[in-house]
């Protein structure tokens, strides 16, 4: 197991940064979970009737939504109405103490709330207000709702992914979501680097759509240099082979790689075919991949006639590029995650010990750590307020009002 959060002498590193999470579904809270797994103190904030949308989605065991218990870790969960006046009023005191906002209402939302950036500084002048949203906060389509499957669809993603003679593909899972929120977690601790140069807070305006054009590439520079537009290839690559998903004789799957001349070479050594080393086009990877029809017969048949397991032990030996493709089942077993703590076990009051992801990295001197998953609705909302002040009987007026 990994150390604890703090171990004796130990500090987290984001120990006092003070987050308040209002976003929801799924690249602003995702962010914000990051930061809470090295120290931050996040404060998830929650419609008192209308809880994030991540607890009802996907399965549930006895009531509880399982995804909220990973994206709602190491947050402190309240409820807040911002749009009732007792709700503005609290989120103002709170955002006067805070560091971090993360918010993905539409453009204009928090403004006609009065809770824009304007208020918002003038209460806390070194606030980062992180804003993300489909599109961003200006430009023709700043109005419309935006999500993650369509960052995949206008990105270019979706249309280089799937099978030649096939449709664009979209993955099953939240893709762009997840890479903006690695984005805007970066975007978060740029800010709060300037700030501790300025003493000034900023806006960080995070449009989903732009990072995964990062995730692409170089597609832009190709088609602004050569007019060149990358067509759906399926598991092949256009800059080298072979590079593709091979079908074992136990009916398991590999997926082999070859970026490297030097792979390559030992690959077609290793499956018999050496001849093909002294092609011409065998040179470099734009030749091999033109060739792939030829390089995908040599090393599929080779794998064919091996089980998995003897086709890894041959890759390894050779020192080619293999990899068993898993699916979840075999990422829970794996020795290498295992011994890395990746999936890791976390206690929950709810469900009693629950296995997921652990914090994404490793620091060696002030490592991050899980330390609650997932809180109930509202878990921490009479704590939370307390901190910033409130009476018992300021507490009851809020709730009397709705406004929490």
């Amino acid at each position: 197991m990994r150390p604890p959060l703090t171990p004796p002498g130990k500090a987290a590193p984001l120990q006092g940064l003070r987050v308040l999470d209002l976003a929801t579904l799924f690249a602003g809270p995702l962010a914000a979970m990051m930061l809470g797994d090295f120290g931050a103190d996040v404060v998830k904030i929650e419609h008192p009737r209308k809880p994030d949308p991540s607890r009802g989605h996907g399965p549930a065991k006895d009531g509880v939504g399982l995804w909220w218990k990973v994206l709602g870790r190491n947050k402190r969960t309240m409820t807040l109405d911002l749009s009732a006046p007792g709700g503005r009023d609290t989120l103002l005191r709170l955002a006067a103490d805070a560091d971090v906002i993360v918010e993905n209402f539409r453009p204009g939302t928090l403004e006609r709330w009065g809770l824009g950036w304007e208020e918002l500084s003038a209460v806390n002048p070194e606030l980062v207000l992180t804003r993300v949203t489909g599109f961003g906060q200006f430009g023709p389509y700043s109005h419309r709702p935006g999500f993650g499957t369509l960052a995949e669809a206008m990105s270019g993603f979706a249309s280089i992914t799937g099978e030649p003679d096939g449709p664009p593909t979209l993955p099953p899972f939240g893709l762009a979501d997840s890479i903006a929120a690695l984005a805007t977690a970066y975007a978060v601790m740029t800010a709060i680097a300037a700030r501790t140069a300025t003493g000034r807070g900023q806006v960080v305006d995070m449009a989903i759509i732009e990072p995964m054009l990062s995730v692409i590439g170089p597609h832009p520079l190709w088609y602004d240099q050569l007019g060149y537009v990358q067509p759906r290839t399926g598991n092949r690559s256009r800059n080298n082979a072979p590079r593709n998903t091979y079908r074992t004789a136990d009916g398991s799957w590999v997926a082999v790689s070859t970026s490297a001349q030097s792979i390559a070479e030992r690959v077609l050594r290793l499956v018999g075919r050496p001849e093909l080393i002294d092609e011409p086009w065998f040179a470099d990877g734009a030749g091999r991949a033109d060739h792939a029809d030829v390089l995908d017969e040599a090393v599929g048949t080779w794998i064919a006639r091996h089980t998995r397991e003897e086709a890894m032990t041959a890759f390894e030996k050779a020192e080619a590029a293999i990899a068993p493709v898993y699916d979840i089942r075999d990422v829970m077993e794996d020795p290498q995650y295992r011994a890395l703590d990746t999936v890791t076990e976390v206690p929950d009051p709810e469900l009693g010990p629950i296995r997921m992801q652990n914090v994404l990295f490793r620091l060696s001197d002030t490592p991050g750590a899980i330390r609650w998953a997932g809180r109930p609705h509202g878990a921490d909302t009479a704590d939370v307020l307390a901190e910033l002040g409130l009476s018992a009987a300021e507490i009851s007026a809020l709730r009397a009002e709705g406004a929490v």
